[in-house]
């Protein structure tokens, strides 16, 4: 879910008719974000998913200053994919992919 500088109710708009149409809901998504090593937003991120049971991913990169997080979580609608990403966007510093 990259940041664009379209209209972000246009886009997601879009993404979410994107959702409705690649997959069945309630269903597993994969939700993928860069941030700097040493952010504090990732205690964030991850309570953004506390009550559910998300599958977390962490790989640095090879330099270390930031971290890819995939995250593999049940999410009951598109409409509920949307609303974490819009938390997410919130974040200073965070990437959402």
């Amino acid at each position: 879910m990259k940041r664009t500088k379209e209209d972000p109710e246009e886009f997601y708009s879009r993404f979410k008719i994107e959702l409705e149409k690649s997959q069945s809901w309630p269903g597993p998504y994969l939700f993928k974000f860069i941030l700097k090593t040493d952010s504090s937003h990732l205690v964030t991120l991850q309570s953004f998913f506390k009550d559910k049971k998300a599958k977390w991913k962490h790989k640095s990169s090879s330099k270390k200053k930031f971290v890819s997080i995939s995250v593999h979580v049940n999410m009951e609608s598109p409409d509920e994919v949307i609303a974490l990403y819009l938390k997410a966007n919130k974040l200073e510093g965070v990437i959402s992919l």
